[in-house]
């Protein structure tokens, strides 16, 4: 809670006594209408906004720290948790942050890139983003087998290519950079519009 105190003492510029008297005022069950006019000696004046401010900060930071709690507990059950992953999920500030975090340790649904792991397709997956100069068909032909599934040399580079799709879209760090690229191309589209 300490950490919430102060995360709120910073972003909405208030003093620290004030946030924790505010804190117990809304954890008593009092409306933010009844502290506005009632309970002002106790927030040190906060206005009726900084209140509704606060409240929907409050609530969101809670419940970002309970699933932060929520993930590594999942993860370290899965025996996964590492101390940079713990590290990484604990600073997160955001709740999209800690799903990104999260996403590679969800327990999954059957997508077609788990159906092609178990064809055996992750080795041709890894050779496909290594990128040689090598031919790939020559390569992928090692992976054509029909007791697995893997009629052509097509179906085994289409299942590797799912398997790098799924990859990269539960990467925390592409996830991030995408949406910040996509945020960037948005913001420059609206900017076009209005010239």
């Amino acid at each position: 809670m300490e950490k919430i105190i102060n995360t709120l003492s910073l972003e909405l510029g208030i003093k620290k006594l004030q946030v924790e008297n505010t804190v117990r005022l809304i954890d008593e069950g009092n409306t933010i209408p009844f502290i506005a006019r009632y309970r002002k000696e106790v927030t040190g004046n906060l206005d009726d906004e900084t209140l509704r401010n606060f409240y929907d900060r409050l609530n969101y930071l809670k419940n970002l720290e309970t699933r932060k709690l929520e993930v590594i507990k999942s993860i370290e059950e899965q025996g996964k948790l590492t101390e940079e992953l713990k590290n990484k999920i604990e600073e997160a500030n955001i709740l999209t942050e800690v799903e990104d975090l999260y996403m590679p340790y969800k327990k999954k649904k059957r997508t077609r890139a788990t159906i092609a792991k178990e064809k055996g397709l992750e080795d041709l997956a890894n050779y496909i983003l290594k990128q040689k100069e090598n031919d790939l068909n020559t390569y992928a032909l090692k992976f054509v087998d029909k007791e697995k599934g893997v009629e052509t040399i097509e179906e085994a580079i289409l299942g590797a290519c799912d398997i790098i799709a799924e990859d990269i879209s539960e990467n925390a760090y592409y996830r991030k950079n995408i949406r910040r690229m996509s945020f960037m191309s948005r913001k420059i589209c609206l900017y076009c519009d209005k010239s």
